[in-house]
């Protein structure tokens, strides 16, 4: 009885503490936000325009019309699945910069299967979604087995992937994919059953471009929480990055793992560009991805790698660029601040030493909080309750 007794209070201790972390995450986040855009207002400030008028667009420009709202939407579903493409691998601890490449594959896997398979109506959108999370995963499999099994540097096996997937996909754009007879250089559509149902369709509002790929892309971030932190996987991933020597001690397999947090965090990439494909564009476009691919390891950063704080970063993220727009058109305030308050959020998230100070007092609270006058844990058999490789695990694994 007594065991069991402990068992369920440090239970609770433990669910306690990964609450906290996650307040602790979000709170950063809007802090490093909010931070990031008093920098900009002072810049505005600086320049002798009026900053009051240009935040005023940019804060509340993309609410004023739902077509608006779509864009938000629209580039913020994107946006999101790059972030959490690139918070796996981060949390093994590996600096992957392969979304790129991912995303493009992804892209011609879903086109391929949305233009020249017939299929039924739900299997023409569920087979080019399966097809381009497989040809992302494949995309992540690759620098994820060149670093686990061959110690290769994956910064540079995923950029230089990165270098030949683009250069791919744009020689079967531009040749054996360009739609028949057209100038334009572009594939044909996608069959009408393959495209993503517009949220317009559901919901009787003008929401532009903006698709079902949006609840997807929740569902898809709740999924991943749930893999880190619910299943032996996700232990294994977070194990690896916060200490691979004690996760190998621990019996588990660290190559393993890292070639498994590349894999899923390319199926999500996939699954960007398929959005794009089967949601936004309805073909194969040249510079499908634009930006966003390194703009979602921002985004990830931002969240420090929370899959869930991750959809509120991308919300943001997407936010600040649709606001940017509108700026720039009703005032006389260009798109190059939201530059500099991306920049002022990428240093902000890069000093990890006050996320990291906060994490560390409320864990010494905690700690001084269980234990007694003789210094001990106040756990039913008087011994000390503290667990130091799993807490160490758990502290680096956020």
């Amino acid at each position: 009885m007594t065991a069991t007794l402990i068992e369920s209070e440090d239970r609770r201790e433990y669910r306690a503490t990964r609450r906290r972390g996650l307040l602790v995450d979000l709170s950063m986040t809007l802090a490093t936000v909010l931070a990031a855009l008093v920098i900009g207002f002072l810049v505005i400030l600086a320049t002798g325009k009026d900053p009051v008028r240009a935040y005023e667009a940019l804060l509340t420009g993309p609410l004023e019309r739902s077509f608006r709202v779509g864009r938000w939407l629209e580039d913020a579903t994107t946006l999101t699945l790059l972030g959490l493409s690139v918070a796996i691998p981060f949390r093994a601890r590996q600096i992957s910069l392969g979304a790129e490449s991912q995303l493009y594959a992804g892209a011609l896997a879903a086109a391929c299967v949305a233009i020249f398979l017939p299929l039924p109506p739900v299997a023409a959108v569920l087979v080019p979604l399966a097809a381009a999370a497989l040809a992302g995963a494949g995309m992540g499999f690759v620098p994820g087995s060149m670093k686990a099994r061959l110690g290769a540097n994956e910064i540079v096996a995923t950029l230089m992937l990165n270098a030949i997937v683009v250069r791919v996909y744009d020689y079967l754009v531009n040749g054996p994919l360009k739609e028949p007879g057209s100038s334009a250089v572009h594939s044909e559509r996608v069959q009408p059953d393959s495209v993503l149902t517009p949220l317009t369709e559901w919901l009787g509002i003008p929401f532009g471009r903006a698709n079902v790929g949006f609840p997807l892309m929740l569902l898809t971030a709740v999924a991943l929480w749930l893999l880190l932190t619910r299943t032996p996987l996700g232990y294994r991933i977070r194990m690896t990055g916060s200490n691979p020597h004690f996760a190998e001690y621990g019996g588990i397999r660290v190559p393993r793992a890292i070639e498994w947090s590349f894999v899923i965090g390319g199926a999500v990439a996939g699954l960007a560009g398929a959005h794009l494909v089967q949601g936004v564009y309805g073909r194969l476009e040249p510079g499908l991805s634009g930006s966003l691919a390194f703009e979602g390891i921002v985004v990830a950063l931002l969240a420090r790698n929370n899959p869930l704080v991750v959809v509120v970063a991308g919300l943001f993220y997407s936010y600040l660029r649709a606001g940017g727009d509108i700026m720039e058109q009703q005032t006389d305030v260009g798109t190059e601040i939201v530059v500099v308050i991306q920049a002022v959020i990428v240093l902000l998230v890069t000093a990890q030493a006050l996320p990291d100070l906060l994490k560390r007092r409320l864990a010494r609270g905690q700690a001084a909080a269980s234990r007694g006058p003789s210094g001990t844990s106040r756990g039913p058999s008087g011994t000390s309750q503290g667990k130091p490789g799993a807490a160490h695990g758990e502290a680096g694994a956020r």
